[in-house]
């Protein structure tokens, strides 16, 4: 799976299923059908329903991203990888800042476990910016911490990560095609911010070079979900 998911060049859709209620959630895929591929199931719906969500969810026919942004002690995040790495899933995210080893133990235990999951290391969440980093004592610009982090993750293996759309140009310059990109904070034109803070449309993130890009609330808050995820897979499209 690693592979494969690296060697596609095309930009895809995945939907951040961040929905209250698991019929409501189902009956969304239900209706998207094939038009929908990927699904993102977040720390949120994994902890309400567990792990007979994503079954549940992988039985529709769906790839799954579990996002659980895993960030603890290098053994603890190692058995959890364990735990998890049996489900139908295809991406599991953890914390770069959770340090090199912590990292190293990660990719171990997910080759051990299932070499097909991709492994994705999250950078700087698309919610903070500069003034919410110096809260937490980081003085770094947000590109710098970025790369920093990216480079301390291919040091310990890892060959995804989780950015924002903003960071990819010098991502790819700096490291060429070694990462598999995914960048949250997508919004289609004349949609709302919400949460996030470092923001892009759809067509400028592929074009900036994601891999994957998650879009949420903007598809799952609509009048027609549908729609929005055969417009958003046309703006895609249109780069391609």
């Amino acid at each position: 799976m690693t592979t494969e998911l690296k060697s596609k060049k095309n930009c895809q859709l995945i939907l951040a299923l961040d929905i209250e209620e698991k019929g409501d959630a189902l009956a969304l895929l239900e209706k998207a059908g094939e038009e929908l591929d990927w699904v993102k199931i977040g720390l949120q719906m994994f902890t309400k329903y567990g792990p007979e969500y994503v079954r549940d969810i992988a039985s529709l026919g769906k790839k799954i991203f579990l996002d659980l942004k895993l960030h603890d002690i290098p053994n603890t995040v190692a058995k959890a990888i364990q735990s998890v790495a049996a489900l139908p899933i295809q991406m599991l995210t953890i914390h770069t800042c959770g340090g090199k080893e912590m990292m190293e133990r990660a990719v171990e235990a997910q080759q051990k476990a299932n070499p097909e999951l991709q492994l994705l290391g999250v950078t700087v969440l698309t919610s903070m910016d500069i003034q919410s980093l110096k809260l937490i004592g980081i003085e770094q610009p947000i590109p710098n911490r970025v790369n920093t982090l990216a480079s301390l993750a291919k040091e310990s293996g890892m060959n995804g990560l989780v950015c924002s759309s903003h960071e990819v140009v010098a991502l790819k310059q700096a490291f060429h095609d070694h990462f598999t990109l995914v960048t949250p904070g997508i919004r289609p034109a004349g949609s709302a911010d919400g949460d996030q803070k470092r923001v892009m449309t759809p067509f400028k993130a592929a074009e900036a070079g994601s891999n994957y890009i998650v879009v949420g609330r903007p598809i799952y808050g609509s009048e027609d979900p549908v729609a929005i995820i055969r417009k958003v897979k046309g703006d895609l499209s249109d780069f391609q």
